[in-house]
């Protein structure tokens, strides 16, 4: 990912990728599964990964790799959105933000291989080289553990009577083989590499307006007077979402949007931050957009159940202008969201 710039924004597209490629030291960009977590220390805990509305614990929604080109502090740069899938809830948001020095404690100096490793099995990493352990059902930080086997960890107890119910009650006595063992609990989105293109510099909105001039000059003067009139009393929320469905027409499968810097592409008028709306960092510093999360990306997580379920427009991420310092820890940042039903 670039960062700053006035120019085209960078769409992310999702892509089927070997689970080999999805892991922490291929520094991927991704939808679903468990976090690939940057660093292995310092990670949000269970209270932090709580929806902000219902106190459930949220699920890993995506993860975007964006480093910052000339600081050395962020050569390695994640941003990490998570969200509350618990009906009726469905609405809770995060979004954190973890940066690393090339030279760090838990990855090498050097690129990572392109190479897929020799051993291909599918088994599910549920402890970190901090020696941090995992939830077994989310992947975020399991500070719990099974007072039975005392191997198995969890963030919630919630997350632990599931894992019980699924399967744990019979593994337990197998403390040797539980990273094999471990259920499908139904929490998970489905997981998928994201893969990133630059925009087209063409705007179609532009083309659009010169093949109107066209098509205007050639009609009477009383009908091009009658379209000028209609074009006044056009909301301009009508033409926000136009500009909305005009711009993602050429490239109609993006599920993500970025530019450190740039204006979101808002899908209605209605409900658009001010910025006061946006909070400052903790440091400081003003918060700015870096990417947005599209309404495309729904079609892919497999969500949709009676009632209540996810859902959104746009869902917007601001980071501190300064990506300030960290050391090893992960900071949260602020997430904006805005609903289909704004648009309607």
């Amino acid at each position: 990912m670039a960062s700053p710039s006035a120019g085209p924004a960078e769409l992310g597209f999702v892509e089927a990728a070997p689970s080999w490629r999805l892991r922490s030291e291929q520094f991927p960009s991704k939808v679903g599964g468990r976090p690939a977590w940057l660093s292995a220390a310092g990670l949000p805990g269970p209270p932090e990964l709580a929806c902000p509305l219902c106190g459930r614990p949220m699920a890993f929604l995506l993860q975007v790799y964006a480093p910052l080109p000339g600081r050395a502090d962020a050569f390695h740069r994640c941003l990490f959105l998570f969200c509350c899938r618990t009906p009726p809830c469905c609405c809770g948001l995060r979004v954190f933000r973890n940066q690393l020095p090339r030279r760090n404690d838990f990855y090498s100096y050097e690129p990572p291989s392109e190479d897929p490793p020799s051993e291909t099995g599918e088994s599910v990493y549920l402890q970190l080289k901090s020696g941090a352990h995992l939830c077994r059902v989310c992947g975020c930080s399991g500070p719990k553990r099974c007072s039975r086997c005392h191997k198995a960890h969890y963030c919630s107890k919630e997350h632990q009577s599931l894992d019980w119910r699924l399967g744990h009650k019979q593994a337990c006595v197998q403390t040797d083989n539980l990273d094999n063992t471990v259920p499908d609990h139904n929490f998970l989105f489905p997981e998928f590499e994201i893969v990133i293109e630059t925009e087209d510099e063409i705007m179609p909105e532009v083309v659009e307006r010169d093949d109107e001039s066209e098509i205007i000059g050639s009609m009477g003067e009383a009908l091009e007077e009658e379209l000028e009139s209609m074009a006044k009393h056009e909301s301009k929320e009508d033409k926000i979402f136009q500009k909305f469905k005009t711009k993602i027409s050429l490239e109609p499968e993006q599920i993500l949007r970025y530019g450190r810097g740039i204006a979101p592409l808002w899908i209605s008028g209605k409900n658009i931050p001010q910025e006061k709306d946006i909070p400052d960092c903790p440091c400081g510093a003003k918060r700015l957009f870096e990417f947005q999360v599209m309404p495309q990306l729904l079609n892919y997580l497999k969500a949709d159940r009676l009632g209540r379920s996810i859902d959104w427009g746009v869902l917007a991420v601001f980071t501190c202008a300064e990506s300030c310092a960290l050391g090893t820890d992960y900071a949260e940042e602020f997430v904006w969201k805005q609903d289909v039903t704004d648009a309607a």
